[in-house]
């Protein structure tokens, strides 16, 4: 599956993301530094009902917040040395929980995700959009 969208339409993208990927819990996001992994989840929290603020997790690695049917887990590895590490923070925990976890830099500690992880693609085209490749 494949989606592109403009900045202006990425709250009506994440809609039709979670319409058509209501049942995986654990979503790993690839993708350059600033190609907006960040600014997608945002959105993707905003759809699922997050009001508090959901901002990138890098220092903290995970960031918990609350929605009616329990938590949603944003979790950043990018400071993350390795598996080893990411494990004493949490992590795997969370993985395991059986709530969302939207989970950035996936690659600094690939061993310890679920086997139905979901792996989202993101890039920047040529005319400023965003790809998504699931």
């Amino acid at each position: 599956m494949e989606l592109a969208y403009a900045k202006k339409d990425i709250d009506e993208t994440a809609k039709m993301f979670w319409e058509q990927l209501p049942d995986k819990k654990v979503l790993a996001f690839h993708g350059e530094m600033g190609v907006g992994k960040t600014t997608f989840i945002q959105a993707l929290c905003r759809v699922l009902g997050v009001s508090a603020p959901v901002s990138s997790p890098t220092f903290s690695i995970i960031n918990e917040y609350d929605v009616p049917e329990g938590s949603i887990y944003h979790i950043d590895l990018y400071r993350c040395r390795d598996e080893n590490e990411a494990i004493r923070a949490g992590v795997e925990e969370c993985l395991y929980s059986g709530y969302i976890c939207l989970v950035e830099w996936p690659s600094k500690a690939p061993g310890i995700f679920p086997e139905d992880t979901l792996h989202i693609y993101m890039e920047e085209t040529e005319d400023r959009m965003r790809r998504i490749r699931m």
